[in-house]
Order: C-alpha cells, then sequence, then structure tokens
C-alpha cells in the first residue's frame, strides 16, 4: 500500500490518540520501505531499516502502534517480551524463535490471500457435495419435483443458511497432532509428515453442522488448488522485506551490575538479540530467512533502567528514540469518544444485547476522564488501561441487572458517575479490574 506519511499518520488517529511524535517516527519508517522498494536491487541492499524504541509508561499505546501500523499494510508482525528469552546455553525460548513466529506470521497472510483468490472454486465444489448429501437426507420429501429442480431449491436454501444448523456426517483429512520437542520450548513437530508423501493420506467421518462443513470443506480444497511451495516463497520474501517484529519490555533486560539470580542472562540477552536485528540468517522449517531488512521496534517504560543501560552495540541498533508521554484528562475524553473502538462504543454494544440502551452525556465523559487522571497521578500510572478499570466500576451494577427480561434506556451523567465512583477517589483497590 503506497501510504505517504501523513495519510499513515492519519490511519493511526482513528484507532490511537495522541503520541504524535511516535506515530510521525513510525509513519517516516514505512514510507521508507516503500522509498526502498522503488530503488535499484544494488541500492536496496546498501539501504536497512532505522530501527526504533518507544520509551513511556504503560497504556500509553507503544504496542497498539506498531500493531495498526502491521495491519494497515499488511505486514507479517510478531510482539514478543524480551523477558521470556534467555542467553544461549540456559532452559528458555531462543531469540531465534521471534524470526521463526514471524515466517509463521507471514506464511498465514500467504494463505489467507491465496485462498481468498480460490474461495469461490472451493465454495462451488463444497455447495456441490453438501447438495448431494442434502438430497440422499430429504430425497423422500422430493415429490414429484424433477431432480433438477430440486437440487436448484436445495442450493438456493443452503445459500440463505436454511440447513446451518442441520447435521451431516463428511469425509475430512485425519490430521495428526502437533507434539513439543522440548516442553515449554514452542517448538513443535507434526508426526504425519515425517514420512511426507510416503504413506497415503488418512481420512475420517465427522458429524458437524452445514455450517461447519462447508467451512472444513472449503478450506480442504483451497488447500489442493493453491501451491503450498510458492506460497511458502512468498512468504519467506515477505518476512524478510515487509515484516516488523515488536520487542516488549526492553527495559526488563538493561539493568546494569546484575550479580546472579534472576539477572544472570539479561546483557546475555542483548547480546543474543543483536545479530539478529544486525543483519544474520535464521534457518526456520520453510527455509532460511535474512533479518537485515525486518523493522524491529523496542518499547519500554524506563522507569529503572535507562536506555543508555542497553550494551551499546544494541543502542546504536536502535537508531530513533521517541519517547511517548502520560496521558491527560483531554486525552481520555477523546479516548472515550472519538476512536472507531471506543470504550463507551464497546460498553454500549455488549449492553445492547440484553436490551439495554446506554448513553453518556458530555459532562459524564469529562468526569471519567478526570477520575482517571486522579487515579493514574496517586496510584501506578496504567495509562488508558485505566479505563478499564473505572469503566467497571462504574457500569457493575447496570452490568449485574441486565438479564435481557426487559428493554430500558440508562443514561449515565455526571451525578451517576461521582456517585458510583465516590470510593474509587476515596482510594478503593481498583486491582479486582486490572487484568
Amino acid at each position: 500500500m503506497n501510504l505517504s506519511p501523513k495519510q499513515i499518520v492519519s490511519e493511526l488517529d482513528k484507532y490511537i490518540i495522541g503520541q504524535d511524535e511516535a506515530k510521525k517516527a513510525v509513519a517516516i519508517a514505512l514510507r521508507n520501505r516503500y522509498r526502498r522498494s522503488m530503488l535499484s536491487d544494488e541500492e536496496r541492499d546498501e539501504i536497512t531499516p532505522k530501527n526504533i524504541i518507544l520509551k513511556g509508561p504503560t497504556g500509553v499505546g507503544k504496542t497498539e502502534i506498531a500493531r495498526r501500523l502491521a495491519r494497515l499494510v499488511k505486514a507479517p508482525f510478531v510482539k514478543v517480551e524480551a523477558t521470556k528469552f534467555t542467553e544461549v546455553g540456559y532452559v528458555g525460548r531462543d531469540v531465534d524463535s521471534m524470526i521463526r513466529d514471524l515466517v509463521e506470521c507471514a506464511v498465514r497472510l500467504e494463505k489467507e490471500e491465496s485462498y481468498a483468490e480460490v474461495s469461490a472454486r472451493a465454495t462451488a465444489i463444497a455447495e456441490d457435495r453438501l447438495v448431494k448429501l442434502l438430497y440422499d437426507a430429504k430425497k423422500s420429501e422430493k415429490g414429484e419435483t424433477p431432480d433438477d429442480l430440486f437440487k436448484a431449491e436445495l442450493l438456493s436454501d443452503l445459500r440463505k443458511g436454511t440447513y446451518n444448523k442441520m447435521t451431516v456426517e463428511i469425509d475430512v483429512p485425519d490430521m495428526p497432532k502437533n507434539m513439543e520437542v522440548i516442553p515449554g520450548m514452542g517448538t513443535e513437530i507434526n508426526v504425519g509428515t515425517i514420512f511426507g508423501d510416503f504413506l497415503p493420506k488418512k481420512r475420517k467421518k465427522r458429524k458437524v453442522t452445514v455450517k461447519e462443513a462447508i467451512t472444513l470443506i472449503v478450506a480442504e480444497e483451497s488447500e489442493k488448488m493453491i501451491d503450498s511451495d510458492a506460497v511458502n516463497a512468498k512468504a519467506l520474501k515477505r518476512a524478510e522485506q515487509d515484516g516488523i517484529i515488536f520487542i516488549d519490555e526492553i527495559d526488563k533486560i538493561a539493568a546494569k551490575n546484575s550479580h546472579g539470580g534472576a539477572d544472570v542472562s539479561r546483557e546475555g540477552v542483548q547480546r543474543d538479540i543483536l545479530p539478529i536485528v544486525e543483519g544474520s540468517t535464521v534457518m526456520t522449517k520453510y527455509g532460511p530467512v535474512k533479518t537485515d531488512f525486518i523493522l524491529f521496534i523496542a518499547a519500554g517504560a524506563f522507569h529503572v533502567a535507562k536506555v543508555e543501560d542497553l550494551i551499546p552495540e544494541l543502542q546504536g541498533r536502535f537508531p530513533i528514540l521517541v519517547e511517548l508521554h502520560s496521558l491527560t484528562k483531554d486525552d481520555f475524553v477523546k479516548i472515550l469518544t472519538t476512536p472507531r473502538n471506543a470504550i463507551t462504543l464497546q460498553y454500549a454494544k455488549l449492553l445492547s444485547v440484553d436490551g439495554i440502551d446506554l448513553r453518556f452525556t458530555e459532562d459524564a465523559i469529562a468526569e471519567i476522564a478526570a477520575v482517571s487522571e486522579e487515579l493514574n497521578l496517586t496510584k501506578e500510572d496504567i495509562g488508558a488501561r485505566r479505563l478499564h478499570t473505572v469503566m467497571e466500576e462504574l457500569l457493575e451494577e447496570i452490568s449485574f441487572a441486565a438479564d435481557g427480561a426487559a428493554g430500558y434506556s440508562v443514561t449515565v451523567d455526571q451525578n451517576y458517575v461521582c456517585a458510583h465512583l465516590k470510593r474509587a477517589v476515596a482510594g478503593k483497590n481498583l486491582t479486582e479490574y486490572i487484568l
């Protein structure tokens, strides 16, 4: 997708409030990828991404910025936590696993796009198989209707969803379950693929609803229609050229003066991450992957450790440092009202299932924002996640009383907010609502 930096920021603004500097930095990084792609092969190989460190408290949008950026351009994206990795020689995940995860994500994206291309043909085959099954099950109801006309009626009803809940028996591939090579390492093998095509594919009968049957048959037929080798090759290239890896909690491995215990491998993890970020080749089950052109975005609160506490070599591979700021009352007001997935809209939709028409007045929104800001200042600063804490406390009685028996409207105004959040402001411990 060919978007200018301003257009990228505009798209991010639909979901993320504030943090303009961070949005600008990632927008430029993304645009530079497009610029690089327009150069000759020789020039392209000389230009590597300028990796970014996002510094800021939790809940201010660091992860969301990276995730939305990847979704915007359909780039392979993985989020990893630096604290989950261990230095080579210790039990735990090795840093190469982030590249393997990225490739898996790229393969999934390529398969989804390939499936979409053959979806119409695969759906036609699935419908034909199910019409035959339905015909056998319902031929006693056919009466004097000609076979072709009756099958046409069955197909029409099938497409309308008339038979969605009807149970049918179909043949499906019997796929062996994956087994972990080493428990806890995240490395799995599929026993059924060890011998490849030497053994005939096993099938089994399953009783499923018609709706599930269509999904299973379409997936099976789509798999037959696509070239898996071509998909995997495209996925490898996509991971190499367009992949984005978000390394969260990088500040947790930046502590200086570690003397054994839990901190023993922190600097070692940094040194293991270094070649991945610098550019190396990692072997995956789909083939070798070069990491030279993957965009790495690291993030951390850096309350205790500083960015300068990272080893110099790793700092040098993250030349762009952007500081994200704590959210203010005005930011909370915008978060509650502006984004497409605003939290007030989410709660309104949830409660509408039970027939409740939930509405918020402007003064109620302002009061919720003020309370959230105050709690973040007086307690732990958890950013926008504080809104979930406050909203759960605010709507607890309404949510508990709602049972769908009778529909009614609820308007939340400033008086309602003050009455129901009085205890919270007075110092009630709300940790029971924090995920």
